[in-house]
């Protein structure tokens, strides 16, 4: 018999809401930034109608991420059109990234309008936007060595081809060429230029759990047994 959890579970589980991203990014390189920012409130929209779904079951402590800096990513970096006075002193794409920060300053009204019909809820806007491009931008001062290098692949600043994703070995321009894994994974923040490395992720999800980048605040570590990761 498949287990159906009952209303009390519901009400004392903590959910999570990380998405978005493909949504934004899936036609960027085709529309374009000013195309893609026409569908982003409603997809914001959408975010907010399914928090209050998951109300309507039972939730009441709901955490909903941000979108991650894109215009650090090596895989948008190498395929995304921009010129050489978009990137910042760090490299990331300047335009991109302000795309982003306006979709999560719409995702963040969003949520405020949705906390003020759901008074019995916590609904937390998680800012993990900050936490990721802080480590793209600033990787030695957290134990990292490259931001926007990815460990896994091959070719360019980035080691990131569309044409050979990590682990791929194939004949591009008559010559066998692997994408392969770099020799210390643990220094990069990304593993395959899209996907964080277990590094990074176990960095993030520290600083998320430390609740300084929940909004409202929100008292995790009292509420929840939290153990170290990794």
């Amino acid at each position: 018999m498949e287990y159906i959890p009952t209303p009390e579970v519901f009400s004392q589980a903590l959910y999570t809401l990380d998405i978005g991203q493909n949504d934004f990014t899936s036609k960027l390189g085709e529309i374009g930034i000013q195309g893609v920012k026409q569908f982003l409130p409603q997809v914001a929209s959408q975010i907010g109608e399914t928090v209050k779904a998951l109300y309507a079951e039972g939730a009441r402590t709901i955490f909903v991420a941000n979108l991650a800096p894109i215009g650090c990513f090596p895989s948008f970096l190498t395929e995304l059109p921009h010129s050489q006075s978009d990137l910042d002193s760090y490299g990331c794409m300047i335009s991109y990234n302000t795309a982003v920060v306006d979709y999560n300053n719409l995702l963040r009204e969003k949520l405020e309008e949705v906390r003020k019909v759901l008074p019995d809820a916590s609904v937390i806007y998680v800012d993990s936007h900050a936490i990721k491009l802080e480590i793209f931008t600033n990787p030695t001062k957290h134990g990292f060595k490259y931001g926007t290098k990815a460990c896994c692949g091959s070719g360019g600043d980035y080691n990131f081809s569309p044409q050979l994703f990590c682990s791929q070995r194939k004949e591009l321009n008559g010559t066998v060429v692997t994408a392969s894994v770099c020799s210390d994974p643990s220094s990069y923040v990304s593993w395959d230029g899209i996907h964080n490395t277990d590094a990074a992720n176990n960095y993030i999800t520290n600083e998320i759990l430390s609740g300084k980048y929940f909004q409202p605040p929100f008292p995790l570590s009292t509420l929840c047994d939290l153990q170290p990761i990794g």
